[in-house]
């Protein structure tokens, strides 16, 4: 893979900007400031329907499935439009792109807000995702085009708090809104938040020329995303309530068998693909990615696990849940923005190894204090410790998979990076809200999600908490997992240097 280093040289020599030009590091924190509030609105609206979903279970006397595809619909979608998306920014430009999705996500949670249905909210949910899509294949690509290389932890660290900095408002805010004012005020207080993003995004990004002849929209590979992983997910989400020899969970698990290597071949074949397959070959990338999958999988659930935790088991009130989950978001951000000035001094994939490793410790912890009822305070830990490992690993894996890449395939490269970080968003949060309720009876699960199950009885919550051990048990291997791709990553990446 050929690094920037050449070109970076013959650019100065040439006689263009120097990496610290005032011009371009003034353009490059604009974008930032853009990329990072919308991002921050995204972020809120996700972390307080955490907080906020057994509110609206309540509100809709939803089922169970109802209240998962709340937050599976959003996730789905989302994941299969990611790539779609980034394809369309490389032929019609990011900056275009991505105040379509602002508009399209605001206009998303205003519907929302007004759905009369949990159907309803599910349907307009995929519309707020259809924008989240357009904004989040965008962001990082964005930065990493606006910033000199040199630059680029220090950029992408700011840009990856902003998500940290959302979590740290969402739960409470979430909790409190849906306490106060109504589940509505979830989706409707990010409308303003929204509209000013839009129109600074409009002022300070700049327009980036594309080559729109030279591309074309695959729209067969966008087709056999969409059918492997609504296939797959809807295997996993009722894999727990068919059980595993249903039709339905053995059709949908061998239909995602089948055409996710179809897809890679087909892939190979195409001028234009969605995904490039050939960056695979270059072991550190490769190996990056299945490391960004496999450690979304394992903190996917973190929050949404213990906000129905706190709420089903302690019984507490969304807005108390919000604050006791807040330890994440504040280790995260604090983790996040130490990023940057820690890759001066250490590898970022020294530091991607360094953050799964004390993923697998906060799991552990949070294991034994779920289910053992241990006091509080050790939750508090476990949870800090799980903002510190996102919060190490995200920026830093995100540097260590983008820094060494041309400009012009950015775009992909990126989509490729959102869509495996995604998909292991939605598998996790699909085996978690199916497993965590595995032990407990079809028509006590929505207890769950409304968050009133110690109402039902001490033995109910002790079917519960089972289904947490069950949970966190398939977490932590999943995250030790991480920790052995993350480390073949770092090895590959120091033998290409060699």
């Amino acid at each position: 893979m050929t690094t920037r280093a050449g070109e970076t040289g013959l650019a100065a020599a040439a006689g263009a900007p120097t990496r610290d030009d005032p011009q371009v590091m003034r353009d490059a924190w604009r974008t930032l400031s853009v990329v990072a509030f919308a991002s921050m609105v995204s972020g809120m609206s996700g972390s307080a329907l955490n907080v906020a979903l057994p509110t609206v279970a309540r509100h809709f006397d939803a089922s169970s499935v109802a209240a998962s595809w709340i937050l599976l619909a959003y996730l789905l979608t989302n994941t299969v439009l990611l790539v779609v998306f980034g394809r369309l920014a490389d032929m019609f430009g990011r900056r275009t792109m991505y105040l379509t999705g602002l508009a399209l996500y605001t206009l998303g949670s205003v519907a929302c807000g007004l759905a009369p249905s949990a159907w309803w909210l599910v349907g307009f949910r995929v519309i707020q995702a259809a924008g989240g899509a357009m904004l989040l294949t965008n962001s990082a690509a964005l930065v990493t085009a606006a910033f000199p290389r040199h630059r680029l932890g220090e950029g992408m660290g700011i840009y990856l708090a902003s998500f940290s900095i959302a979590q740290l408002a969402g739960p409470t805010l979430g909790g409190l809104l849906a306490q106060s004012a109504g589940w509505r005020w979830v989706f409707w207080f990010n409308v303003p938040i929204g509209v000013l993003c839009l129109i600074w995004g409009a002022v300070a990004l700049k327009s980036v020329p594309t080559e729109r002849a030279r591309q074309s929209l695959d729209l067969r590979g966008n087709a056999m995303i969409l059918v492997a992983l609504t296939g797959g997910l809807a295997a996993l989400s009722q894999a727990t309530s068919l059980g595993w020899g249903h039709p339905l969970v053995i059709g949908g698990i061998a239909l995602s068998c089948v055409v996710i290597p179809l897809f890679l071949w087909y892939e190979s074949t195409v001028p234009d693909p969605l995904i490039d397959t050939a960056l695979f070959l270059y072991w550190p990338f490769g190996f990056g990615l299945i490391a960004s999958f496999l450690n979304s999988i394992s903190q996917s659930g973190v929050v949404l696990l213990m906000a129905l935790y706190f709420q089903a088991v302690l019984g507490v009130s969304p807005v108390v849940a919000g604050v006791m989950v807040l330890p994440v978001a504040v280790a995260a951000l604090i983790a996040s923005l130490s990023s940057g000035p820690l890759q001066r001094r250490i590898s970022a994939s020294t530091l991607t190894v360094t953050g799964n490793v004390v993923t697998v410790i906060a799991l552990v912890v949070l294991f034994a204090a779920a289910t053992g009822r241990l006091h509080v305070a050790v939750l508090l830990v476990g949870l800090s410790l799980a903002g510190i490992g996102s919060g190490l690993f995200m920026p830093s894996n995100a540097t260590a998979l983008m820094r060494d890449l041309p400009d012009e395939r950015l775009g992909i490269a990126n989509a490729m990076r959102l869509l495996l970080q995604s998909s292991g968003f939605v598998v996790g949060t699909a085996v978690i809200l199916s497993v965590v309720t595995s032990t407990l009876p079809i028509e006590l699960r929505r207890f769950v999600f409304a968050g009133t199950i110690s109402e039902i009885g001490e033995s109910a919550v002790d079917q519960l908490l089972n289904g947490y051990g069950r949970t966190f048990v398939a977490m932590i291997a999943v995250a030790v997992l991480t920790v052995v791709t993350s480390i073949v990553a770092r090895s590959s990446r120091s033998a290409e240097q060699r």
